[in-house]
Formats: C-alpha cells, sequence, structure tokens
C-alpha cells in the first residue's frame, strides 16, 4: 500500500488540520507565493513520489483564488509523480453554475470540473453538492458524502415528536425527506420561485407545520434570501417553534446576523465544511465538525475500501 500525504490550501487549514488528526498522519506543508506580477505559486514541501496525495482545499471566499492554489497544488502533486491525486473539496460552490437555464450562459461547474481534471485530479472527494447530478460533470470518479447524520445526531438532543423537516423548495425535498426519516420527523417543502440570485419567491408550504417544530433544512445558506422568504410564509402557519440548519453556511452579505435577528429562530446549525469568522458568530449558531466523517472517508479511499458504507453504518448516534 502506498504511503499516504495530506496537503492544505489556505483556504480551511483548520479542517486539513482535523481531519489529519483523526486520520493520525501529519499534515504535510504546502507553501503558496505570489510573482510580482500577481502570479501565484504552489510549492509541496514533502515527498509525493508513488505516494497517494490528499489535497484538501474547500472553493470558499475568495472562491477564484482558492481554486487556482488547488488546480497549482494539483499540478504540483502530478509533477511530483504522486501515484494517485485526489481532491478533498468539502464544498464545491460552482456546483451552483449546473444548468443552461438562460440563453449564452456558461456552465461553470462542468468547465471547473474539467479543469481540476486537466490539472491531475483522479478522483474527488465532495460533501453535499448543490445538485446531486453534479458529480456526472467530473470524468474521474467521486466519493459524495452528505452530512445528514451529523445533522441528525445535533438534532436528537430535542423532542422530535412534533417536527416537521421543511425544504425551502422542491428541489431539495429529497435531501429534507431523507434527513426526515433520520430524526422520525413529518416533511414539508416550500413552493419557490426564484427571479434572482438574492430574489425570491415562496407562495405556499406544501405540508403540516401549524403548531409544530420546524427544522428548516438547506444544503447552503448564502445570503440567506431563501431562508428569510421561508420564515415569512411560515409564521402564516403558526409553527410552535423554529431551527434552522443547513451543511455549507457560506453567510455572505450579513446573512447570518439577519438570521441571527429573526426572533423566532432558536437555532442555527451548520457544519465547518467552510469557516465562518469569529466576529461573525452569534450566540444562536451552532458549528458541527464533519473532520471525522472527511477523515474516515479518506481512510477507505487510501485503503480501496467502500465510502457508501458510510451511510450504512451508524457513526457517533
Amino acid at each position: 500500500m502506498r504511503d499516504i500525504a495530506v496537503f492544505s490550501g489556505s483556504a480551511h487549514p483548520e479542517l486539513a488540520q482535523e481531519v489529519c488528526a483523526h486520520l493520525g498522519v501529519p499534515l504535510s506543508p504546502t507553501q503558496v507565493s505570489r510573482f510580482a506580477n500577481d502570479c501565484l505559486e504552489v510549492q509541496l514541501q514533502a515527498n509525493c513520489r508513488e505516494r497517494d496525495v490528499f489535497l484538501i482545499q474547500p472553493l470558499v471566499r475568495p472562491v477564484q483564488e482558492h481554486l487556482v492554489e488547488l488546480l497549482l497544488m494539483c499540478d504540483a502533486a502530478r509533477g511530483a509523480s504522486a501515484g494517485r491525486i485526489t481532491v478533498v473539496m468539502p464544498h464545491y460552490s460552482y456546483a451552483r453554475s449546473d444548468k443552461k437555464d438562460a440563453p449564452r450562459i456558461s456552465l461553470g461547474g462542468r468547465l471547473v470540473a474539467d479543469l481540476l481534471v486537466a490539472a491531475g485530479a483522479g478522483r474527488v472527494l465532495a460533501m453535499t453538492l448543490h445538485a446531486p447530478q453534479v458529480h456526472g460533470f467530473f470524468s474521474v470518479p467521486v466519493d459524495h458524502l452528505h452530512a445528514l447524520r451529523e445533522l441528525a445526531a445535533h438534532f436528537r438532543q430535542y423532542d422530535l415528536s412534533r417536527t416537521t423537516v421543511v425544504s425551502p423548495d422542491l428541489g431539495n425535498a429529497k435531501e429534507a425527506a431523507a434527513f426526515a426519516r433520520l430524526i422520525g420527523a413529518q416533511v414539508a417543502a416550500g413552493a419557490k420561485q426564484r427571479f434572482a440570485d438574492d430574489r425570491v419567491s415562496i407562495s405556499s408550504v406544501i405540508g403540516d407545520v401549524a403548531d409544530r417544530d420546524v427544522i428548516v433544512l438547506d444544503d447552503e445558506i448564502a445570503k440567506g434570501s431563501t431562508v428569510i422568504e421561508l420564515l415569512e410564509k411560515l409564521r402564516e402557519l403558526g409553527p410552535r417553534s423554529i431551527r434552522v440548519a443547513c451543511t455549507h453556511g457560506l453567510f455572505a452579505a450579513g446573512a447570518l446576523k439577519r438570521l441571527s435577528e429573526q426572533p423566532d429562530v432558536l437555532e442555527i446549525v451548520c457544519t465547518n465544511t467552510v469557516p465562518v469568522p469569529l466576529d461573525e458568530h452569534t450566540d444562536k449558531l451552532r458549528i458541527l465538525s464533519i473532520g471525522p466523517a472527511l477523515a474516515e472517508a479518506v481512510r477507505r479511499i487510501h485503503n480501496g475500501e467502500s465510502v457508501s458504507a458510510l451511510f450504512e453504518e451508524p457513526r457517533g448516534a
């Protein structure tokens, strides 16, 4: 079996350190520098020859900087004769660009997938892609994880006997239904129409939420416009309590502050797939770690074991 080598870009080194701690391997150093003409240069400062190399880098702000950094890391590992290169991408921001819904529009999800493969990626480990079919954009194997078990373990501390999981739209309803099954809850979904990136309308909520404890579940929260619109609709229906949960807590443009200021939102739960700056944390925020799940997936990939079995076995429940 080849030796393992884990490197991190500058997007989320704390998560990479946590993954390595669970694996029991050191995080190999990476040096990122910049030429006078503003071009990036990456050096992997550990031996890669014939090793199983894992590059950990979520695509978060500044997305383009971190993307180019990741591409250069792939190229450096390939040039250093790595035995296999796996990109561990806890958040793939370009997954939102997954369809041709307007004339002459770019398909960034597929383009960036092609760029990663061209740079040397032989496998991708991702978590909660914006749409599951996005992994089909990659011409190399993709292991697609989700954080539903981590979220379920958190919410099981509450009385869930009168709980309804609400998806903001029908597109996320399948994930909401899977989460509802994990915690033994009902499921509902909003009927959403999007007019722009930050302008949506939710005309109704399909399902029973009156006098029930509601968990609003989405894959990611960026500006929070969809969740806030959904909260307005839910208030008309009279839920008993409201909590908000997502995998990727991007919280752009003051979204976390706006959600925390909603008086009937008791809790905002996300995972650490992306870093949330400490100065933006609020009393209502709960951040769950997906480090153990990523570490176990990396271990299974390295050892040639099933990754899908992670979803068939209880973990930390």
